[in-house]
C-alpha cells in the first residue's frame, strides 16, 4: 500500500507539523508513505516538493499573491481576516507528479496559500483514486471561511459573509460554496477524516459534505520528544527563576483572531488583581508576534519568538507550570497535546476540540467560554494545586493513551485498508 500525503507545506503551522507526525507514524508501522509539498522547508527524505526549479518557485509565489492581493485590496472587511478566508482560485496541477500517480491511496491535508485551486482539487477527485482528506479547519465545507465563528451559513449555502467588506446573496463566499459544490461532484470516492469529534460534528451539519462518511480521528504526536524534562535544568539554561510560577502562552501567530489573547490579558489582569499571586508570577512567550505589547501583561514576560525544533519547544513547555491557550475557535491544537505530552496542565475555554484533550480539573482546566475571570480561577487553581505531580501524570498518561502514533497510524491504516477493498 502507497500513501502520498498531500500538504502545502512541511513546516510552519499547525496543519504541516501534524501532517509531517502523522507521516512518521504511518512509517514507524510499515506503511510506504511520502508527503507532497508546493513549499519544502525539512531535510525529511520522504517529502517532495512540486518545486523542481527557479521557475516552479516563481510560479507558486505568483499564485499565492494572485489569491490573496485582490482579496486584500476588494474584499477584505479588515486586517483582522486578512488569513481567516481563503478563495483557492489559484494553483498547480499535480495530478501528473509521479507521487500521485503511483499512489494507490491520495490523502490530502491543508491545501491552500495558493498551492492548490479548486479546480486542481477537482482533478485530483476525478483521478478515480481512493482519497482521504483530513480537515484542519472548517475551509472544505464552507464558501472560503476557515473557522465560521458564530456563523451557520455552511448548513445552507454560503452568502451575506461577515468576513467580507461588501456582503451579500452572491458574493465570493456563494460562488466559492458553488464551486466546492462542482468541485465534490466530481466524486463520491472520499472519505473526510476530522482531527476532532467537534469538527467531525460540524462537518455533519454542512450542506456539501451531506452524505459523505465523515470519521474523527486525531493527530498523534511524538511522545519520546515530547515528554517531560528536567525543570530546574531547563530554568537554569534559560536563566529563568526557578521559584517563579511560569504561565507559558504560544501560538504560530499570537495575533491572530482566533488565539484571543485580548482574554489572556484580561484573565491575567484579573489573576494579579484579585487573587494572593503578587511577585510570584512571570510569563514565558512563544510565537510571531507582530504588534503586541507585551508591557500589556502585568507579570515579567519572557518572550521566545519564534521555535522550530521540536527538541526545544518540548523544553519550553517543560519549564512551565502551566499552558495557556484562550482560544475562541480550534480544532485539536497541537500546542494542547504538546504541552500535556510534556507533563504540563493546561487551562483553556470549552470549546472546539479541546475538552477531547482537557479532563477539567484532572490534567487541566476548562474556563467558560469567553469568560476571562473563570479563566483567572483556572491559572490560580492549576498553579496552586495541592497534588501537582499527580496533575502532571495525568496529563502525560492522556496523550500516551490516546494520541500516541502507533494508535492514531492504526486508525488510519484502518481506513486506507477498507477503502482499497472496495
Amino acid at each position: 500500500m502507497k500513501v502520498t500525503l498531500i500538504n502545502t507545506s512541511d513546516a510552519g503551522g499547525g496543519a504541516p507539523a501534524a501532517c509531517m507526525r502523522l507521516l512518521k507514524a504511518l512509517e514507524e508501522q510499515g506503511i510506504d508513505a511520502s508527503l507532497l509539498v508546493q513549499q519544502k522547508k525539512t531535510t525529511d527524505p520522504h517529502v517532495e516538493s512540486v518545486e523542481k526549479n527557479a521557475l516552479d518557485r516563481k510560479r507558486s509565489k505568483f499564485d499565492f499573491l494572485y489569491e490573496r492581493l485582490p482579496f486584500i485590496a476588494f474584499q477584505e472587511r479588515d486586517k483582522s481576516v486578512r488569513f481567516a478566508f481563503s478563495t483557492a482560485n489559484a494553483g498547480v496541477s499535480i495530478k501528473n507528479e509521479k507521487l500521485v500517480q503511483e499512489a494507490d491511496i491520495l490523502h490530502l491535508h491543508w491545501t491552500n496559500s495558493g498551492f492548490l485551486s479548486i479546480r486542481d482539487l477537482k482533478e485530483l477527485l476525478s483521478l478515480g483514486k481512493p482519497i482521504v482528506w483530513t480537515l484542519h479547519d472548517m475551509w472544505t465545507f464552507t464558501g472560503g471561511c476557515h473557522y465560521s465563528g458564530e456563523c451557520d451559513h455552511f448548513k445552507r449555502e454560503c452568502g451575506d459573509c461577515f468576513f467580507l467588506r461588501n456582503p451579500g446573496p452572491n458574493d465570493i463566499s456563494h460562488t466559492g460554496w458553488l464551486r466546492k459544490a462542482d468541485m465534490y461532484s466530481a466524486t463520491k470516492n472520499v472519505n473526510f477524516v476530522a482531527c476532532s469529534k467537534w469538527l467531525a460534528g460540524v462537518a455533519e451539519e454542512s450542506s456539501l459534505l451531506k452524505g459523505y462518511p465523515i470519521n474523527a480521528i486525531p493527530n498523534p504526536i511524538d511522545t519520546a520528544i515530547f515528554s517531560p524534562k528536567n525543570k530546574a535544568e531547563i530554568r537554569a539554561k534559560r536563566n529563568i527563576s526557578p521559584d517563579k510560577k511560569i504561565i507559558l502562552f504560544g501560538a504560530a501567530n499570537i495575533n491572530d483572531r482566533r488565539k484571543g489573547i485580548s482574554y489572556l490579558v484580561n484573565a491575567l489582569d484579573i489573576l494579579k488583581k484579585d487573587y494572593p499571586v503578587e511577585g510570584q508570577m512571570e510569563m514565558v512567550i512563544f510565537g510571531k508576534n507582530k504588534g503586541f505589547d507585551t508591557n500589556a501583561l502585568p507579570f515579567p514576560v519572557h518572550e521566545l519568538n519564534i521555535i522550530t525544533s521540536q527538541e526545544e519547544i518540548a523544553e519550553v513547555y517543560s519549564l512551565a507550570d502551566v499552558f495557556i491557550t484562550p482560544s475562541v475557535e480550534d480544532n485539536l491544537p497541537n500546542t494542547v497535546m504538546e504541552s500535556l505530552s510534556c507533563g504540563t496542565p493546561v487551562v483553556a475555554f470549552n470549546t472546539g476540540g479541546i475538552p477531547e484533550m482537557v479532563d477539567h480539573m484532572q490534567n487541566g482546566y476548562l474556563a467558560n467560554f469567553k469568560d476571562a475571570g473563570d479563566m483567572a480561577n483556572g491559572l490560580y487553581e492549576m498553579l496552586y494545586v495541592p497534588n501537582p505531580n499527580e496533575l502532571s501524570r495525568n496529563a502525560r498518561n492522556k496523550v500516551l493513551h490516546d494520541f500516541n502514533n502507533k494508535t492514531v497510524a492504526g486508525q488510519y491504516i484502518k481506513l486506507y485498508q477498507s477503502l482499497l477493498k472496495k
